[in-house]
């Protein structure tokens, strides 16, 4: 072949300048996408940070307001506390509201929402289930029957304190606070209802324990009855109720005794309450219901004491108030200082108010000193109704020979994104009080389930604080209280004219009859059963109190404040006694020591103690179980022995730079189920952690020192194997360090308040730049100390009060007054909090001059 095929090239050019071409065009397109990403990001960090500066409030000069009959002077101090003084009544209650509106309207308008049950509305589908609870429970039909019957006075407060908060609304509608503004919402005019709401949301966080009654009940189903007394106690050797003569806390104490039978732990239970699926459903409520309840032994409550004049420097009273809650971003308090003329004299008064409701909830005025903590009151019963037919035909029995037709609610709950849910609410009524029924709460429940309330009894909805902050003397404050519908408290209080005193106050039900109270029912009863219908409440003269004691001390708790005779049933719940007994013990202590030249500074120093003797008894048995286990896997575990040394030396205060305490609570976690599983049948699941009773720790206590033999699993040969095993398997539960000496308690136990907006998402974190919560901080304390805390519960303020000198009161919070992250307040007084410090509060007006840092004068429109 002479010629040669052609050669075929490919022509390799023209696809690559297209590739290149494309790829520059990729390349441009990214970096220009990149950019846009950056401009944006710091285009919406710059609208964030600016957005939250417009939210800010004015501080200083004039501001026209609509609403107002005089001007109104607004002094700040160097915490922004607002110092009010108005020409009247009228427009100081008016300027309460709008001033606490301009530092709180987001926490107000979440308040509401919460009570309500339409946080769905604005957050979605998250929140559904908590605002489906809330409208099963009915707090706003309840809110709207006592808004009926409020009385004329009171009812002016709230609209006069509504109308102030709706003129800053309006004054803010232009620069809202960024939560509003991320969500896109505006809020919708404040009413007297919304009032009451932000009142029942207290009230239901301090008197919420009908989950624990079923909770008992699907526990106690499957435990044998021999072993359920040790688990409920209803008292205890270390209790020292305010109403009963004063003990030597400082003798040497008798052994634990055994742990009596309350009367309703006899019965038996047909029905089968422990299917997984029950106990999950229960489990989900107890969490919802009860959030607040943020560790195990917690409870809802606070210290208060007051000292008498004859044990304090200056000879005049003392009282200190430390109430125990969760913590929420902003905190729930908002401190302020009120005062304007009256016909009779000069109405000034100083405290902590609750965003939302008019007046001082605790604090002093010229002449009386108040503070709180829980009773603990019994106050809901659940009843087994007995239903016949469906739907809107449905009938309840309302007596062995009546039936009445179920009362009917139609509502429906907005979902921000999501697809709206209708309700049919029901509820029964026996006598004046509307009963709704809650089984839809718990999936699983084939029960007619109702509840009964004092909050649904419409005559115990009450505002009482302007006659409460208007006393000039102790019986002005009983007087007050009278009436006072809930939630029961425990009020001490303290007078200019050295008096002393403590009351227990709130509506609390006398089942059966009035001269024979049936005891408390501790699970669901039959709703027709005569010996648990209410019969009244009991009469607010004959609630424990005590008036001027010998010894000069009165102290609570949260504890058993009942003296060993009381007459009526008020709860089998208590509080464990800890923290009441070491108050005691304490203020009796500094007395001795200090000469009785007791000041502010020592009600601090035993508002932070952080001494647990029920943690520092249960190191030391633990040691010695450890020391004389008899299982060889346990005698040569080396970092057990580490543990028991560390234990047997500790001094029993729950520093957070401490091993020991880590090492106690790890055990005591692990020590439940461990003990409960074996007694509670084939495949247990989570049928332990149902257990929760307010003296759990006090039960614990006393099984680990009397060690009886019907609790001991088979498979351990002794208590002191089983205690050890608890400390082993504590360690491995928790993670703890090989090195114990390494491991540090307050690091495993932090406080961590967060804002639940902004924390929510990291992208708004990086926007806002300034912090917006606490973040996690190692913190000392447990839940049984004076110093009660878990990593979102905690003293919600500290107080005392100078009788001698209100201007030596002192008073913080846990963060601050803003709720905006952008105020120099919104967490100022946190380092307070966390270290255990505080500051004085100036009361009079040259020591307000002295502090001020700001001053606005809120003029007419």
């Amino acid at each position: 072949m002479n010629s040669a095929e052609p050669i075929q090239t490919s022509n390799n050019t023209q696809p690559t300048r297209s590739s290149l071409h494309a790829l520059r065009i990729v390349i441009l397109a990214a970096a220009v996408l990149f950019l846009a990403a950056i401009a944006a990001f710091f285009y919406a960090r710059h609208w964030t940070r600016q957005a939250m500066r417009d939210a800010l409030p004015q501080l200083d000069g004039s501001l026209a307001v609509s609403g107002l009959a005089a001007p109104v002077t607004v002094q700040r101090d160097a915490h922004g506390v607002p110092h009010l003084r108005a020409a009247s009544l009228d427009d100081l209650v008016f300027a309460q509201g709008y001033i606490t509106a301009a530092d709180r309207l987001w926490q107000m308008e979440t308040l509401r929402r919460h009570a309500s049950g339409t946080l769905a509305e604005i957050l979605g589908v998250d929140l559904l289930k908590h605002d489906r609870q809330q409208r099963i429970l009915q707090l706003v039909p309840a809110a709207d029957r006592a808004l009926a019957i409020l009385p004329a006075d009171q009812l002016h407060w709230l609209t006069i304190y509504a109308n102030g908060v709706n003129a800053s609304i309006a004054a803010q509608s232009e620069h809202l606070p960024l939560e509003f503004r991320l969500l896109r919402f505006t809020p919708a005019p404040w009413t007297p209802r919304d009032s009451l709401l932000v009142a029942l949301v207290m009230f239901q966080d301090l008197t919420n324990t009908f989950p624990d009654e079923l909770n008992r009940e699907a526990l106690t189903a499957k435990l044998p009855l021999n072993l359920q007394a040790d688990l409920y106690p209803t008292g205890s050797w270390r209790d020292h109720p305010a109403a009963q003569p004063a003990v030597d806390l400082t003798a040497p104490q008798p052994d634990l005794p055994d742990i009596p039978l309350d009367e309703s732990q006899t019965g038996d239970h047909a029905a089968d309450l422990t299917t997984p699926a029950h106990i999950r459903d229960l489990l989900d409520a107890h969490r919802t219901l009860a959030p607040v309840l943020a560790c195990d032994g917690c409870k809802s409550g606070s210290n208060n004491w007051v000292v008498s004049g004859s044990h304090t420097a200056t000879g005049k009273p003392l009282l200190a108030n430390d109430m125990h809650l969760g913590h929420s971003v902003p905190g729930i308090w908002y401190q302020a200082d009120l005062e304007a003329p009256t016909p009779t004299g000069v109405f000034h008064v100083a405290g902590v108010s609750l965003p939302g409701a008019p007046f001082i909830v605790v604090g002093h005025n010229d002449h009386i000193a108040w503070g709180f903590t829980n009773l603990g009151a019994t106050v809901q019963d659940i009843s087994i109704e007995h239903i016949r037919g469906s739907g809107p035909n449905a009938e309840y029995q309302a007596s062995s020979t009546e039936w009445q037709p179920v009362l009917h609610r139609q509502e429906t709950i907005r979902v921000k994104g999501g697809k709206d849910v209708s309700l049919d609410l029901t509820a029964t009524q026996h006598g004046n009080i509307v009963s709704p029924i809650i089984s839809a709460i718990f999936p699983t429940e084939k029960r007619s389930l109702s509840l009964r309330w004092t909050l649904y009894d419409p005559a115990n909805i009450t505002a009482p604080f302007f006659a409460v902050n208007s006393a000039t003397g102790w019986p002005d404050l009983h007087a007050a209280f009278a009436d006072w519908g809930g939630p029961a408290q425990n009020l001490v209080f303290a007078d200019d004219q050295g008096h002393i005193g403590y009351h227990a106050v709130g509506k609390i039900p006398i089942r059966g009859s009035i001269d024979h109270p049936t005891p408390i029912p501790t699970v669901p009863t039959d709703a027709l059963d005569p010996a648990q219908q209410w019969a009244g409440y009991i009469p607010f003269d004959q609630l424990p109190q005590s008036f001027d004691p010998a010894n000069g001390f009165l102290a609570t708790a949260n504890a058993r404040v009942t003296p060993d005779d009381y007459p009526f049933p008020i709860t089998l719940d208590w509080a464990a006694p800890y923290r009441n007994e070491r108050i005691w013990k304490l203020l009796a202590e500094r007395a001795l020591a200090t000469h009785d030249h007791l000041t502010p500074t020592d009600m601090l120093a035993i508002q932070t103690d952080i001494y647990s003797d029920v943690d520092h008894v249960i190191a030391q048995r633990l040691a010695y179980a450890i020391d004389h286990t008899t299982t060889p896997a346990l005698t040569k575990d080396k970092r057990l022995h580490q543990a028991a040394d560390l234990l047997r030396d500790w001094n029993g205060n729950v520093d957070a730079d401490a091993a020991a305490p880590a090492i106690v609570d790890a055990a005591r976690e692990a020590f439940w189920p461990m003990l409960l599983n074996p007694q509670l049948g084939p495949n247990p699941g989570s049928l332990a952690n149902l257990y929760t009773w307010g003296s759990k720790s006090y039960a614990q206590e006393w099984l680990i020192m009397h060690t009886p033999s019907r609790w001991l699993p088979s498979t351990y040969p002794t208590w002191d194997d089983l205690l050890a095993s608890t400390v082993l398997q504590g360690l491995k539960d928790a993670h703890a360090p090989g090195n114990l000496s390494k491991w540090h308690y307050g690091k495993a136990n932090p406080v961590d308040i967060e804002h639940p907006i902004f924390h929510s998402s990291p992208i708004l974190q990086r926007l806002i730049t300034v912090s917006t919560g606490t973040g996690e901080q190692p913190q000392s304390g447990d839940h049984s100390t004076i110093k009660q805390v878990a990593r979102t519960f905690g003293p919600s303020e500290r107080f005392t009060a100078d009788l001698a000198n209100p201007d030596h009161s002192t008073l913080n919070l846990v963060l601050g007054e803003s709720g905006n992250p952008a105020s120099p307040w919104f967490k100022d007084q946190w380092p307070a909090w966390y270290q255990g410090t505080t500051h004085p509060t100036p009361y009079t007006q040259p020591a307000t001059n002295t502090a001020t840092t700001h001053t606005l004068i809120l003029t007419l429109k």
